[in-house]
Order: C-alpha cells, then structure tokens, then sequence
C-alpha cells in the first residue's frame, strides 16, 4: 500500500511536470514572449482546500524594486540546501532560464538590466487582485499573514502601523502572526489587536511575571466542510534581535514543546488539517518539522526567501512565500480523512506592470499615502549606483549608511544593523524620502556615537556571526552580519564562536585594532533603552544631500573563508 509520504512525494512530482509547484515552467515561457495576468494566475484547481500565504511585507503598499542575495550562506545541515543557494545555482537547481521573468523575480542575477526590462514588482493593490482571483476560483480559500506587515516605511512608522493594518483589513486577512510588530511597543500592539477583525496568533507568547500563554495560540477554521487548525508562531527571539524594554511584559522563544502540546490539543479536537503560521525562519522551521509530529503545513517567513517549490520534511510541507509584496502563495490541498494525501503549490510573482490593481485597494493605499505625499517624494539625491541591502555582509545601501555615519557623526567605525528588510533602487534612480526611509525606517532609529575598545568590537562580531551562522538553527536568533564601516576583517563561518573573526584592521591606514585601545564607534538600531542620537534617517538624508550623487566604489572590506 502507497503511503502517505508516498503520495506526498508524487505530489511534488507531478507539480514539477506540470509546472504549478513552481514556475520553472513560466521562465522557458517568459523568454519568448510577454507574460499575461491570465498566465500569472494560471492554476488547475486541486482538492478541497485552498491556503493563500502572504509574508514579511514590511509596509510596502506600492510597487518596488528589491533585488534576492547574492550571498545566502547555509552551515551545517542546511549547507547547499534551499534556501541556502543562489544566483546561477538557483536557476540550475528550479530549471530557470537565465534572463526571464523569474530569473529576474527570483535571483540577483543581471538584476539592474533585467529589471528595466521587466519592471517593478509588488504593490498591494496588485496583490489584492490576485487574492480575489483566488477567491472567486476558491471560495472557501483562506488568507494568512505571515507578519513583519506593520513595520518597515515612512508612512508605518507616522502611523504607527494603522496604514498596514487598514490595508490588510482591507484584503481580508483570516488570521496573522508577528515580529517587527512588537517594536511599536506592547500598549500600540495590543491597542491594533483589540480592533482586529481577525486573530493575532502566537502559540509561543507567553506573559513573563506568570510564564502562561498571552495570546490565541490557534485559531480553527472550517472551509469546505474541512476543519483546519492554524497555529501561530512569532518570531521567537524577540528579546534578544529587539528592544526588551518595548514589550517588557512577554516572552517569547521557539517553545518546541510547547508546539508539540498545540498539535496535540488540536488533533484531539478532531481538526483535519494542522497549519503552523510561524515566522521563526527557514532553518529553524526546518528543524522544528523534523521534530514536531502531526503539522501538515508550514507557512515560514522572517528569513525572505522565496522558494518556488515546496520542502518535504518527513510529512510536513514547507513553503516560503518571500518578502515584500513581491509574491504570493497558493496551495491547493487534497485532505481526507484528517490526512493531507497531496498538494498543488504555486509561488505567484507580482509582476505590477502585468497585474491590473485593484481599484478598491488602490483608492485605499492612495488616501492613506496622501497626507505625506509631499515629504515621501521629495527628491533628496540621485544615484549612480545600484543600492541593496539583503545578503550575508555588506549591500550597498549599508554602505552608504554607514559612510553617512562615518560623515555625520564623525566616528572612525560605523556599525549599522543587519536586517533583512529594504528595499533597491536603480543607477539613474533618484533618491527621496520615501527611499531612505525603506532602509531605516525604525522606532529606535537613534544614532549614537560612543567609544569602544578593540576587544569589545571582536566580541560583537562575534556574537552577531554566531547568531547568522551557528550550525544548529535553534541559536540562529534572526538578521545577517552586523555591516561597517571604516573596518575590515576575515571570517571563517565553518569556525565555532570566538574563532570565526581575525585579521580586523582600520580600512584608513591599515592599522590593526588592538584589543585594549579605544576607538570612536557609531551606529544606530541599539536595543538599549535611552540611547541618544538624531534618527539615523535624517543622518543619511544629510549625507545625501551633501554628496548629491551617490556612486560607490565596490566594498571588499570583509573577507570570507570556510564557504
């Protein structure tokens, strides 16, 4: 007899050959003539349940350019292993075209020639149309946030999030999950929650005087005659990548036991399907399926991958629906008898020049931009570079970052963090408000200066490497390598903590930093409660404006070993 594994597996098969479980398909077809809307959303109706995954926006309401990494280093197991592979290897492991569409909305490969061909990408006007589409295809489908949706613009951070929050009410979201959330801190969250017309879910929330749950762990849903438990996870290691004292009242953490409890209790309950809405990341919801038993499917976010095709840990699916706006997640399931026996899966690329808005969601995101439009599009400089943030070690936005910080607060290192969020430009772009905003945009964005010993900046480096490159993902606590400024160094990821670093040097005169002098040290993002400083957005608008055009030179300051 087939088992269930079995049926699994073919599913993945089947998917691959008929080009839904992916879109390597659509990359031969992309290469010869124009993509449609109609083949965007092109999906042969599978089974009787429909999951539609939404993460990691980062309050990207309109169309943007956001360029995949080039460097995404995977240690230990998940070494060579998605979403650990990039660029050319990327496009050979999903049979993608070099030069198509999804080349173009997957990898980092040509990414300024290609996408002046193929244009921006997201908008949640576009995204609302492709949600309704799957509606009207699937009545009964459901909507899920994978959170970092309240968090990551101007327009979020006047508004404290309400922007996002209209405009996801607006979609329809079912149910949520959080991390970047938090940062408003617990009074504005918990404020946002109590409105919601959906639940705000996190199993591994607890209250920190009385260590019990805080939140909804679950929330069960039926949806064509199929009871389906949807279980949040939030990012578990709020307290350590994020200030403690903004919601001084929870604790979070990866709680696997806790998990395993959850399961359990909704088995029993009789539900047909368990999906876990987490935003742990990749790795770590890799590991947590191979050792949770009885989750069907789970919807990963916080580590921005996009991943065309789902994972199969044991019996449970994985599926990464990427960040910004820029796609979509559909997965059509076939459940029977309280099993998941198959899927059908397609990562759906927000194309916005070939996705019609939604005029609804479009006149929503409109009315809520307008009362800053004027300071969102000032114009504050241009570039000649293209400007990135997301991979390992240094993209080129952090480069700037940290040359303003160098410039305006007159330190000889810059330190600035390694988050993931942020949006591209373009050479020839011009640069406004809006722009630096989406790679800043924060609200403890103060930008401190302060003296260091050469000891203490090893031991960052050090702490920030073992938190990106622990072998086992349970101590991997979220972000990439902490960029500089003004400061070299080698780095083995293969090495355990405290031996990963060596060779740090002042990049102006060469000098080695010595373990017991003193050196000038800025940065912005620190999680300590009454840190001082202007907001690290007017620091690099100034240094914008004083430099006019941005053209910077490549940064081959860090140099890694053990890849």
């Amino acid at each position: 007899m087939i088992t269930r594994r079995e049926f699994l597996q073919a599913s993945m098969a089947a998917s691959a050959i008929v080009g839904v479980s992916g879109f390597g398909n659509f990359a031969r077809l992309a290469a010869q003539q124009a993509l449609t809307q109609e083949q965007l959303l092109a999906f042969e109706d599978f089974g009787n349940v429909t999951l539609i995954h939404v993460t990691d926006i980062h309050a990207q309401l309109k169309p943007i350019w956001f360029r995949e990494p080039e460097v995404n280093l995977g240690v230990g197991d998940a070494k060579g292993h998605v979403p650990h592979v990039t660029g050319s290897d990327f496009l050979k492991m999903f049979n993608i075209a070099p030069g198509s569409r999804d080349a173009y909305a997957l990898t980092h490969e040509d990414f300024s020639s290609l996408a002046k061909a193929y244009g921006r990408m997201g908008g949640m006007d576009r995204v609302a149309t492709v949600v309704k589409a799957i509606r009207a295809a699937r009545p009964d489908s459901l909507l899920l946030d994978g959170g970092d949706t309240w968090h990551g613009s101007m327009t979020s951070l006047l508004t404290k999030g309400q922007d996002m929050v209209n405009v996801m009410n607006a979609l329809g979201v079912e149910a949520m999950t959080s991390h970047w959330e938090w940062t408003y801190g617990t009074a504005r969250v918990k404020e946002i929650v109590d409105g919601l017309p959906f639940p705000f879910l996190g199993a591994n929330i607890f209250d920190a005087e009385w260590d019990e749950p805080a939140f909804e762990p679950y929330k069960i849903f039926e949806k064509g005659g199929v009871r389906i438990a949807v279980i949040g996870q939030a990012f578990p290691y709020m307290p350590i990548a994020n200030p403690k004292w903004m919601f001084p009242e929870y604790s979070f953490g990866i709680r696997e036991e806790r998990m395993q409890e959850v399961v359990d209790e909704v088995r029993a309950d009789g539900v047909d399907l368990v999906v876990c809405l987490s935003h742990n990341g990749f790795d770590v919801d890799r590991k947590m399926a191979s050792r949770v038993k009885g989750i069907d499917v789970i919807l990963t976010g916080h580590t921005h991958d996009a991943v065309p095709e789902p994972v199969l840990i044991g019996e449970t699916i994985l599926i990464a629906s990427g960040s910004n706006g820029k796609f979509v997640s559909r997965i059509d399931l076939d459940v029977r008898d309280g099993k998941m026996m198959g899927f059908r899966h397609k990562l759906v690329p927000i194309f916005s020049d070939v996705i019609t808005p939604d005029p609804d969601m479009a006149a929503l995101i409109d009315g809520e931009r307008a009362p800053y439009k004027a300071q969102l599009e000032e114009q504050i400089g241009t570039t000649e570079s293209l400007l990135y943030r997301r991979g390992n070690f240094n993209g080129t936005w952090d480069d700037l970052i940290c040359d303003a910080i160098r410039s305006e607060r007159d330190a000889q290192i810059a330190m600035s963090p390694g988050v993931r969020w942020g949006t591209s430009l373009l050479p020839g772009d011009a640069i406004t408000r809006e722009d630096i905003h989406n790679v800043t945009s924060m609200t403890y964005g103060a930008c401190y200066r302060t003296e260091m010993t050469g000891e203490t900046i090893r031991t960052i480096l050090e702490d920030v490497a073992d938190n990106i490159f622990n072998p086992d993902p349970y101590y991997q606590q979220g972000g990439d390598m902490v960029r500089v400024g003004g400061l070299s160094y080698a780095i083995d990821v293969t090495k355990p903590i405290g031996e990963r670093i060596s060779e740090i040097s002042l990049t102006e005169g060469g000098a080695a930093i010595e373990a017991g002098k003193s050196y000038t040290v800025a940065g912005w993002a620190s999680v300590n409660e009454g840190t001082e400083g202007p907001q690290i957005w007017d620091v690099l608008e100034a240094h914008v404006r004083k430099i006019g055009t941005v053209k910077l030179e490549p940064n081959n300051t860090v140099r890694v070993s053990g890849i």
